[in-house]
């Protein structure tokens, strides 16, 4: 006896090591890393950290390379003869060419600036993905529970075949006895194949969903997988005030990414208008270089300090102050409308949780009521009391029953899932 008990260990071991099992978080996870949406997270990091580069740059010095050729109708003359003294004439013939270096010294804040906004806008388009990814779960969800219920309608259909079956032998037993007819076997046969059929149509539907769950994590699903049950959590009421807890839903980290980007661009309105002062040098050769009148090529060089202060932006300060606060007032709109729709879509959600609940506590004794009929009719119809169409109807009055307490268990897995989705809140 215990050889044969620890044989039984051993293979039940090696049955759940080879056994495949698929979690609808796995799901999740597998599809976010294979989406080819989320390759983008990659090139916006790239280009956020390109931005800022360049940016920083600002801070190098600035050298431009400029040259000029020109030809003039006339030049400046010096008036004046003096005895024994040529003055030269300029000519009309000249260019230059010269390389200017500029280094900024104070820039009223701007490059530190720009640097931020390049983190914030890259910090935007990065939420948005993250929002058109989290959409990711709900496709997933209907494609997991879906091959989950039709799982367990298969389970339910080898339930019923085994009841038929069961109806066969016994209006054998009643046609051997004479009391029975032979057209009620075939009757039942007939429904037996029809169920067969019915089983036929779940498999490939089954198999039509995990093909599509399949390109979605990338994973060939083999039709004996196992998907995991989850555990209905909401189910119990002390968790109910989980689900009205604090939103999470990445649309709301949008909504503050975007704020944080006006906070940024209001600061860039006072940062433009202030002075900015840098140093210079140029240095090149030119005809004439700095000498007016010199007449020959000769080099040239000349450095100092440089100041700028547009004071036009202080005309239109106060309206560019205003429209930052108009776009900042209208985001806070939109993030309470959304709170509120999605508050809105949550009780509705409770709503159908408390349902199919309160469904689901019933289901179990309708199932024990249609089996105790049922078994009164397989008895019934072995000692030829009723005929093959009274057993099947009990028959599938049960199957009807077990049928309906599946599609209200996974009915009530996606309600919370829903909840789930709803909230941003994973329990």
């Amino acid at each position: 006896m215990k050889s044969i008990f620890f044989t039984f260990i051993i293979c039940f071991i090696r049955f759940c090591a080879s056994a495949q099992l698929l979690s609808v978080e796995d799901c999740y996870k597998a599809a976010r890393q294979n989406y080819p949406l989320v390759q983008q997270l990659e090139l916006i990091s790239k280009s956020t950290g390109y931005s800022i580069e360049n940016a920083a740059k600002g801070y190098l010095p600035q050298i431009n390379v400029n040259g000029q050729i020109s030809y003039q109708t006339d030049v400046t003359k010096v008036p004046l003869q003096l005895p024994g003294m040529n003055i030269p004439e300029m000519d009309k013939g000249q260019y230059r060419i010269f390389a200017e270096a500029n280094q900024i010294l104070y820039d009223g804040g701007a490059i530190k600036l720009q640097q931020k906004l390049g983190k914030v806008n890259g910090a935007i388009e990065a939420q948005k993905l993250e929002v058109e990814l989290y959409k990711l779960e709900e496709r997933i969800n209907q494609l997991f529970f879906g091959v989950l219920f039709i799982t367990e309608q298969l389970q339910q259909n080898d339930l019923i075949k085994k009841d038929i079956q069961l109806g066969i032998d016994k209006a054998n037993i009643a046609v051997a006895n004479g009391s029975g007819l032979k057209s009620s076997v075939s009757m039942l046969k007939a429904e037996l194949l029809k169920v067969e059929q019915r089983g036929i149509e779940q498999r490939y539907s089954r198999k039509g969903f995990l093909d599509m769950l399949s390109l979605f994590i990338n994973k060939t699903l083999p039709e004996n997988i196992k998907l995991l049950k989850p555990d209905m959590k909401l189910l119990k009421p002390e968790a109910e005030p989980l689900a009205f807890a604090q939103i999470r839903r990445p649309e709301l980290k949008l909504y503050d990414e975007h704020l944080s980007g006006l906070d940024e661009q209001e600061r860039s309105i006072g940062v433009k208008n202030r002075p900015k002062f840098s140093a210079f040098l140029q240095g090149g050769i030119g005809k004439p270089a700095l000498n007016m009148l010199s007449t020959g090529t000769e080099p040239f060089a000349i450095g100092g300090l440089k100041m700028s202060w547009p004071l036009s932006g202080l005309y239109t300060l106060k309206k560019e102050k205003a429209i930052v606060d108009v776009n900042r007032k209208s985001i806070g709109l939109q993030k309470e409308t959304f709170l509120l729709n999605t508050n809105i879509q949550l009780k509705q959600q409770h709503a159908e949780l408390e349902k199919l609940r309160e469904l689901t506590a019933s289901d179990e004794e309708i199932i024990a009521l249609r089996a105790s009929v049922k078994k009164v009719s397989a008895v019934q119809l072995e000692n030829g009391a009723i005929n093959t169409s009274d057993y099947l109807r009990d028959v599938n009055a049960e199957d009807q029953a077990r049928q309906i307490r599946l599609l209200h268990e996974i009915q009530l897995i996606i309600a919370e899932y829903n909840i789930q989705n709803t909230t941003g809140i994973k329990y």
